[in-house]
């Protein structure tokens, strides 16, 4: 009675280890895919849109606006014999331009002999401002290219800024936790689905394929 006892003893350890490494790896796994869920949507959907982007139509716009700083501002930007830099405009100066072209005239802009130039790109559109240092006429244009654009952007990463890199990085953390802890329970369950390692087999043998043989 005792022998049978103890030899039950390592048997009922090794399924408690068992159960609580299988609950750690559905719990890693659940929220994983929870923080991942509509970042691999978004992401599945504008791999979609790149790979037929020449079949799917954007919708292009473009607004160009031109005005003439007054005397005043004229002369905190008109032209000198300063080398060429980069550096933000006068905040006054911006604030009269973001009055009169609608378009955020912060940031760092490239001083040159006879132009003041800020290039402001975004997800799916680009604007800018040009300032002519001679004259004090100032140019702009403001484009979009529609909101599938701007979701491929997003999906590239273009001109996004700083907040949406560090989402995408940890995007990436949470896609690779799911990916793994899936993995190690497709092997804790594999013995009893005969047809899991075909499946992830295939899952990497196919497009191998497809890359040796079909892309030149």
């Amino acid at each position: 009675m005792h022998a049978s006892t103890a030899q039950a003893e390592p048997a009922r350890a090794k399924r408690s280890r068992k159960s609580f490494w299988l609950k750690q790896l559905h719990t890693w796994h659940w929220m994983s895919s929870a923080i991942s869920l509509i970042g691999l949507l978004l992401f599945a959907i504008t791999g979609f849109t790149l790979n037929h982007a020449a079949d799917i139509e954007g919708s292009p716009r473009s607004i160009d606006r031109t005005a003439h700083l007054p005397p005043a501002l004229f002369a905190k930007v008109k032209a000198d014999d300063l080398p060429d830099a980069k550096k933000p405009i006068p905040a006054d100066v911006a604030k009269w331009l973001e009055a009169q072209v609608r378009i955020d005239a912060g940031g760092t802009a490239e001083w040159s002999a006879g132009e003041i130039y800020l290039a402001k790109p975004r997800p799916g559109g680009d604007a800018w401002i040009s300032i002519d240092r001679d004259t004090g006429e100032v140019t702009s244009e403001n484009s979009s290219r529609g909101w599938i654009a701007y979701l491929n952007d997003l999906h590239k990463g273009r001109n996004a800024g700083s907040g949406w890199k560090l989402f995408i990085d940890v995007f990436v953390f949470a896609c690779i936790v799911f990916t793994l802890t899936g993995l190690v329970l497709l092997w804790m369950h594999s013995k009893h689905r005969k047809s899991t390692w075909p499946l992830v087999l295939a899952g990497l043998v196919i497009p191998a394929l497809i890359a040796i043989f079909l892309i030149h």
